[in-house]
């Protein structure tokens, strides 16, 4: 049976939540976040994960250290960003990751300060086609102006870059990525920064040869011929 989960006990607006999805969902975040920790896509407290479940979020909370991420950390929020239960605050990126689910109907959002990908933030304007992986994100990755973070202008400017896409990079400052569900958010994060290290490596050995549009779409016919539901496992 269905139990109300707010920050008093009572649900909002009368509505109803799945208390054990909302526990499996916090359980998520924070494997998610202790993962991307271990891989070294967010050093300390920089970073934060999320995950829709049904009408709330759960996301991680500000300050939290994610390699050390408990479940009973992770702040649940409405879609409108108030707080329904967790004792702490929800993460300075929250706006963003609204944003995210509100206009791309995202079910997770990972935003790391990967190594790489902050590196090209700090030089591109955007990431270019060097790798047919790329076509799993939407194409070329593009770079959001600078804004401080945690302002509307920095979501502002990201969701813009992320039209049309599943990953961006932040100038000066890091990637997010958003997917279906936590799982393949994570995936995403971690393609976006391999294909960062792609192009940082070629870099030094002289300009990366990028892929022409007709090589994009070939390689898409291809996947379809052999029944890829992503190029994450094409060979």
């Amino acid at each position: 049976m269905s139990q109300g989960v707010t920050r008093k006990g009572r649900a909002p607006s009368g509505a109803q939540f799945d208390a054990r999805a909302i526990a499996r969902a916090r359980e998520r975040v924070a494997d998610a976040g202790r993962r991307l920790a271990a891989e070294g896509l967010v050093p300390g407290t920089a970073g934060n994960v999320s995950e829709r479940v049904g009408e709330l979020i759960a996301v991680s909370p500000t300050g939290a250290v994610l390699g050390e991420l408990a479940a009973e950390e992770v702040v649940l929020v409405d879609s409108r960003g108030q707080t329904v239960e967790g004792s702490g605050e929800p993460t300075s990126e929250l706006a963003l990751h609204l944003g995210i689910y509100e206009r791309f109907g995202a079910g997770a959002v990972v935003h790391t300060h990967s190594p790489l990908a902050t590196a090209l933030s700090c030089v591109l304007d955007e990431l270019p086609m060097i790798h047919y992986h790329l076509l799993a994100l939407g194409g070329p990755i593009r770079v959001a102006p600078y804004a401080t973070f945690g302002t509307p202008q920095l979501a502002a400017a990201t969701l813009q870059a992320l039209e049309g896409r599943r990953g961006a990079l932040m100038a000066n400052h890091g990637q997010v990525v958003y997917a279906g569900d936590l799982h393949e958010a994570v995936q995403a994060a971690q393609l976006l920064e391999w294909a960062c290290g792609v192009y940082w490596h070629a870099a030094q050995i002289g300009r990366p040869r990028t892929l022409a549009d007709s090589q994009q779409d070939e390689v898409l016919r291809a996947a379809m011929r052999r029944g890829y539901g992503g190029l994450g496992g094409a060979a």
